[in-house]
């Protein structure tokens, strides 16, 4: 039988033969589930030829006692981060050099050490270590990450064994602080404590970092895997490839909604739900199952593609879900309501109270700059007044926990002096930054020493109308296109790049992102065509915007929802 397209037509007019359409081209995109298992990249050819886990053995039997010189380049540039440490930029080097073709030129013989801190959660002890390390092996460095991390500067190989000797005798480590792999787990600074969570989610992170950190079978993804529980929102969510975030169910009663494929970076997406109710017994199943659809399923060809959230955007968070359950979990997971959004990010500065009818008192370093030295007499300064736990936030921040009421004062007054303050001005409460130029291959311009000398330097440009201020005004300065300093989710953010003085120089600079936020108007921040401004214009331009805020805004009105509607005139 002949087909209808092949039938020769009635009038006997002659039919063109049809051209056979070219088949569809389809790129691998390096995924072990559809059998890919060649790596297709250096990164993914250096992780094939051995475990990064691995490394610990030859840093501790080879490149300690023989000498930075000695470290094999795939280990020193890759398999090195499993174990929290990257090189850090050479003195002497600004933006213009920037680039890997300078990367000989540019890597330091030290190193930038990640200490984890899952949960954000410290002992005075634990605290005193750190602080102690840093001022022995890291000429005083300790700044907070907003991963709710430690980051030391100036580590030398030699000393590497002895850091890690000291942290895992209190209970700390670097394992897979950096690399492609599950890295720190971010909680709830509060967490067991708060008034205000719907559910602790403290033994879920324990039991994650228990059961998979350090364990070779997540230890090869396509790129980092970042996690985030919390009782209540106050994790940045949004922006974390999974996480889990407190919810009431009708039904269930309380337990976690789950979120997946967040990500900021060069190609930013918000998190999306996958619409599942997940009990705290089973959160650790789950993040296996999602960690695990990664692995098999995410794309290794480009580095640049190899977050869990393109992966997501090409399936559809129905398909992942389906995958997820029939797949991983084998079976179906819980249909549940969508946590209800804050109007306002919750840092957990100030004082407020705890379920234990004690305080917590938290504190705001500007962009998270202190020192062991300050940590050292943070960690002395709450064992006199009873305490004994200490949490870093997501913002940058401290806070002490299990404060009596009458020794709050005692402790402000006592760490204001180190640069502490649990009464900040809106800027230091509000300003964050990356660690740019000053210590980071990848920045064009100095981000977190530059916002030392800002904050206070708004304080005082904008004395007058400061008090009137009843919003926050967020503030993230970034050193390069990653964004490890969040620079599309804040009020007012700051990418850095080399940009032209006028005269046809090139000098520290940024592009300015205006509106972005997370919470009640989850967005990223609007970019003005061609504005950009130069490192000695940020207080000038800062305080320009402000002031039309203040000047335009409506009763009530946030700087996310004003700078959506504003001028752009009053926007430059």
């Amino acid at each position: 039988m002949t087909s209808s397209t092949d039938a020769t037509p009635t009038d006997g007019s002659a039919t063109p033969a049809r051209r056979a359409g070219r088949p569809t081209k389809t790129r691998a995109e390096g995924q072990w589930a559809l059998g890919y298992r060649e790596p297709l990249n250096a990164n993914e050819q250096t992780k094939k030829d051995d475990n990064p886990l691995n490394v610990r053995r030859r840093i501790e039997e080879i490149y300690a006692h023989q000498g930075f010189d000695s470290i094999d380049k795939s280990d020193l540039r890759g398999r090195f981060r499993w174990w929290g440490l990257y090189t850090q930029r050479e003195q002497g080097y600004d933006g213009t050099y920037t680039g890997d073709e300078n990367l000989d030129l540019l890597e330091a013989k030290y190193f930038m050490m990640r200490v984890r801190c899952d949960g954000g959660a410290l002992s005075a002890a634990q605290l005193r270590t750190v602080g102690e390390l840093s001022t022995e092996f890291a000429r005083d460095t300790a700044d907070l990450s907003d991963r709710e991390n430690v980051q030391y500067h100036w580590i030398e190989v030699e000393n590497v064994p002895e850091i890690w000797r000291r942290l895992e005798a209190v209970g700390l480590q670097t394992t897979e602080a950096c690399g492609d792999c599950p890295r720190v787990v971010l909680g709830s600074p509060l967490a067991g404590e708060s008034l205000d969570e719907v559910i602790d989610g403290t033994p879920a992170i324990d039991e994650i970092v228990r059961r998979y950190i350090g364990d070779p079978k997540y230890s090869n993804l396509p790129r980092k895997f970042k996690t985030a529980i919390s009782g209540q929102q106050d994790v940045v969510h949004e922006i974390n490839d999974v996480a889990f975030v407190g919810v009431e169910h009708p039904e269930h009663g309380p337990g976690f909604d789950l979120w997946v494929g967040g990500g900021l970076s060069t190609n930013p997406m918000l998190a999306q739900r996958v619409g599942a109710w997940v009990p705290l017994d089973e959160v650790p199943d789950v993040w296996e199952a999602v960690v695990s659809a990664f692995r098999d399923y995410g794309y290794r060809r480009l580095r640049s593609k190899a977050r869990l959230k393109f992966l997501i955007k090409d399936w559809g968070i129905e398909k992942f879900r389906e995958v997820l359950e029939q797949e991983y979990l084998k079976r179906p997971l819980i249909d549940g309501p969508a946590p209800e959004k804050p109007a306002r990010p919750i840092d957990h500065i100030g004082v407020q109270k705890l379920r234990n009818g004690l305080n917590a008192v938290g504190f705001s370093p500007i962009a998270g700059r202190v020192s062991g030295t300050v940590l050292t007499k943070v960690a002395d300064a709450i064992e006199r007044i009873g305490s004994d736990r200490i949490r870093f936030t997501p913002y940058q921040k401290l806070v002490v926990l299990d404060v009596a009421d009458d020794k709050v004062e005692e402790l402000i007054s006592e760490l204001e002096p180190l640069g502490l303050r649990a009464r900040p001005s809106h800027w230091r409460r509000n300003l964050l930054a990356c660690s740019g130029i000053e210590f980071c291959k990848l920045s064009f311009v100095e981000t977190r020493k530059r916002s030392q000398a800002l904050a206070p330097e708004l304080e005082q440009r904008l004395d007058d109308i400061n008090a009137d201020l009843d919003v926050p005004i967020t503030i993230n300065i970034n050193g390069c296109p990653n964004s490890c300093g969040r620079s599309q989710i804040a009020d007012i953010g700051f990418k850095g790049q080399l940009v032209d003085d006028g005269d046809g120089k090139q000098v520290e600079g940024f592009q300015v992102h205006l509106g972005g936020s997370l919470g009640l108007d989850s967005a990223f921040g609007r970019k003005l065509r061609q504005h950009k401004v130069t490192s000695e214009e940020l207080g000038d331009y800062i305080e320009r915007v402000v002031r039309n805020f203040m000047k335009h805004r409506t009763e009530g009105e946030r700087f996310a929802q004003w700078a959506v509607r504003a001028e752009e005139a009053d926007l430059r």
